[in-house]
């Protein structure tokens, strides 16, 4: 069972990134799914959040506007659509899964993050 987040890469602020969170042995349709990301010397923090039907998301106030959640349960897979990037987006972004799309503590599985690296 793994989670597997990948589409990171190189990209000057304000560009744009497609991040994927894909699953093997799991599927993500009964769960909701999270995007997180970690900075060198800060700690991890909420960045977006959807529900298990995909009707309802929540952002990280830093990234409103600019960043969309989605999924396809079809494809066992959640996207992250990061537009309008920024230096300090620059961090390893990791997908999980938990039981509320919005509450950052209701995560429990995490899987391996993909490192973004906004250049100005």
């Amino acid at each position: 069972v793994q989670l597997q987040a990948s589409g990171g890469g190189l990209v000057q602020a304000g560009g744009s990134l497609r991040l994927a969170c894909a699953a093997s042995g799991r599927t993500l349709r009964s769960y909701a799914v999270g995007w997180f990301r970690q900075a060198p010397g800060k700690e991890r923090e909420f960045v977006a959040g959807i529900n298990w039907s995909g009707r309802t998301t929540s952002y990280a106030d830093s990234v409103k506007g600019r960043f969309t959640i989605s999924r396809d349960n079809a494809k066992n897979t959640v996207y992250l659509q990061m537009n309008s990037l920024k230096p300090e987006d620059t961090a390893v972004y990791y997908c999980a899964t938990g039981s509320m799309y919005s509450n950052p503590g209701a995560y429990d599985y995490w899987g391996q993050g993909t490192l973004v690296t906004v250049s100005s």
